[in-house]
């Protein structure tokens, strides 16, 4: 430990202007270093852990002698406990930085999740979709909190006042916050549980979707009028009325018809394989080929270089309004979505085809745990003479296979 030296009076302090370091005194190791410059500031000079350390105590006259010999000796106490104080500090520094980090809002926090992914999401309207909806019901509750700060009540404020009213958009809008939370949490600018999350947290709060929202049934044609409906459509002419009609025939979903391509179909299995990426369930789905639906096929004009069945004008895929258009042009306010409800209907009330074939040939899923546990395989084989005859029915020529 350095030795104290004679202690300067504030006055003999002010007289020390030769550049040099110069002990004051009172505190051992404490010194006035003036710079050639002319500047003047406090150091603290002792040994730490065996070795000679210097720690700055401030400038000078700002920090006057005695302030400096209070931070000097607070400087010792911590060495005296086994604290660096250059290391705390630094620990300091690193919690304000992390501090700073977490006051990031909620709003600037979404802004940099939705830049950072809307790139990769499929559909360009996508990122429009959750700046919207963000915008419009969580910016003005929680848009300025701090992400770290955003907990269950203030996620509640946001949810429930459109929760009954608007629930299908609020549970868009929970999801997106909890996506949200998640990244901030990953990012490290929260910690602790998301107070979005559903399972076991705002499901113990919030009613069901189920219970709030009735399930909104797709406008349909009814199963007696189909013969007639298909008749027409087959007399349109275009790309969007032949997908149509093959989507009928299929009971497939819009999106599954417009991106189906050619390499997805093997015509002498009279078969139709969907991969899981353009499933809804996200599982591969095989599709049985009536007679009818292969005619279809047969009769495209495969375009070189364009390898969608049914593309459209430009090359891309059909839009599924192009697909609506066709039914709005046949008079009708039914959608096509809707074709798939009108053959289920057919399989329920015309034919004594089991439920669950009627259910895998829509790719639903399956609902009972027991029941997929003990059945694996997609009763494809069982499907075929079913879809035969819904093609049938559609000609005219069927009523029903009873």
């Amino acid at each position: 430990m350095p030795k104290v030296a004679q202690e300067l009076t504030p006055l003999a302090v002010s007289k020390l202007t030769k550049p040099g370091t110069h002990a004051v005194g009172g505190v051992a190791g404490l010194a006035l270093r003036v710079y050639p410059e002319g500047q003047r500031a406090w150091v603290l000079r002792t040994m730490v852990a065996g070795k000679r350390r210097e720690f700055g105590l401030g400038g000078y006259p700002s920090v006057l002698l005695s302030s400096a010999k209070d931070r000097a000796r607070a400087t010792l106490d911590k060495i005296f406990s086994g604290l660096d104080p250059v290391e705390e500090k630094q620990r300091q520094r690193s919690a304000l930085r992390a501090a700073k980090a977490k006051a990031v809002s909620f709003s600037k926090v979404a802004e940099q999740y939705i830049a950072q992914h809307e790139a990769g999401w499929k559909n360009p309207k996508h990122a429009a979709q959750w700046v919207t909806t963000l915008s419009t019901y969580a910016f003005p509750v929680i848009g300025s909190v701090t992400v770290a700060s955003v907990d269950t009540p203030l996620v509640l404020k946001v949810l429930e006042p459109i929760w009954t009213k608007k629930t299908e958009t609020a549970s868009r809008l929970r999801g997106r916050i909890e996506v949200i939370l998640d990244y901030a949490t990953a990012k490290g600018l929260r910690d602790g549980p998301n107070p979005a999350r559903w399972k076991g947290h705002l499901a113990l709060t919030l009613p069901a979707r189920r219970k709030v929202a009735p399930v909104q049934h797709h406008a349909a044609i009814t199963v007696l009028e189909m013969p007639a409906f298909m008749k027409q459509l087959r007399g349109m002419d275009g790309v969007s009325a032949r997908a149509l009609e093959f989507l009928t025939l299929t009971a497939a979903r819009s999106g599954e018809v417009r991106g189906m391509t050619w390499g997805e179909v093997d015509l002498i299995n009279k078969l139709w394989t969907v991969p899981a990426s353009r499933m809804k369930a996200k599982k591969e789905h095989r599709v049985s080929l009536s007679d009818a639906a292969l005619l279809i096929l047969e009769s495209i004009k495969r375009v070189n270089g364009v390898n969608l069945v049914f593309p459209g004008t430009r090359g891309g895929a059909l839009s599924d309004m192009s697909l609506t258009a066709v039914m709005r042009r046949m008079g009708l306010e039914a959608v096509p979505h809707g074709l798939r409800s009108s053959f289920r209907n057919w399989t329920a009330e015309m034919t004594s085809y089991p439920n669950e074939v009627a259910e895998m040939a829509l790719a639903h899923t399956v609902s009972s745990a027991t029941e997929a546990a003990y059945r694996r395989g997609d009763l494809l084989e069982k499907r075929r003479p079913m879809m035969t005859d819904w093609a049938d029915f559609l000609k005219g020529s069927q009523l029903s296979n009873e």
